[in-house]
């Protein structure tokens, strides 16, 4: 008989694209997802699609799934929690990597802290660490910054604040953009960043597609940029 799974919120990192489940997730992860009944999701059909990776055999149509996105309302959060209140563990998936970081997630983990509930996180894939692992830049003090500006103005100031951070306090910085503004951000920084500033692209983390790059900016113009429009990528900077 199958050991009853303790009542908690497991956190459950996914593939960062059509990477096999097994290559990027420790098998004990299996065993906790085949046991859940309740899931909290960014987006359903992509939640729905990955649980049918980790397991073809998996019932969907047994399954419970709660939207936590972008257009869902945080009001609603806590009747999401109410199985775990009443003893029956929840699964939280987002769309790519782990929840909670660089997702949603967050404000959800946040509640079931205040309401003394129970939090596991799980092992799996995180863009950010595995792009700050393979830069080449200091592992010890990093920080992300999610998008930058739109605006050209606004933007190039962005990346001016951030090198100096960068060089000021030996802190790496990490930031992203939609994959079809890649190679447009990537020609902006390249004009406004110290020409012996190191500049790493890391894109396709995991993936087929996976690119990763450290040149200081200057070693950068004399580079041509894969084409990335399709392709998520971290951008992160550090003095040299």
């Amino acid at each position: 008989m199958t050991q009853k799974l303790s009542p908690a919120l497991y956190l459950i990192p996914c593939t960062l694209g059509d990477t096999p489940v097994e290559q990027v997730l420790p098998a004990y992860n299996r065993d906790i997802i085949l046991r859940l009944r309740h899931f909290i999701v960014e987006e359903v059909r992509t939640a729905r699609r990955f649980l049918k990776a980790v397991d073809k055999g998996i019932d969907i149509d047994q399954l419970t799934f709660c939207p936590m996105g972008k257009h869902a309302d945080p009001a609603l959060f806590r009747t999401y929690l109410q199985p775990l209140v009443n003893g029956e563990p929840i699964g939280v998936i987002s769309e790519a990597g782990c929840p909670a970081v660089a997702d949603p997630g967050a404000d959800l983990v946040a509640l079931a802290q205040t309401l003394h509930l129970r939090v596991v996180p799980l092992v799996g894939p995180s863009s950010l660490l595995l792009a700050v692992m393979a830069s080449g830049m200091n592992g010890q003090s990093f920080a992300f910054n999610g998008y930058l500006p739109i605006g050209n103005g606004p933007r190039t100031a962005a990346i001016k604040r951030l090198e100096a951070r960068a060089w000021s306090e030996n802190q790496t910085q990490l930031f992203i953009e939609t994959p079809y503004r890649n190679a447009q951000l990537h020609a902006e920084l390249l004009q406004t960043l110290r020409p012996d500033t190191r500049l790493c692209v890391a894109a396709g983390l995991t993936t087929a597609d996976e690119w990763i790059c450290t040149l200081c900016v200057a070693q950068w113009k004399k580079k041509p940029l894969p084409d990335l429009r399709k392709i998520p990528a971290i951008f992160l900077i550090h003095r040299k």
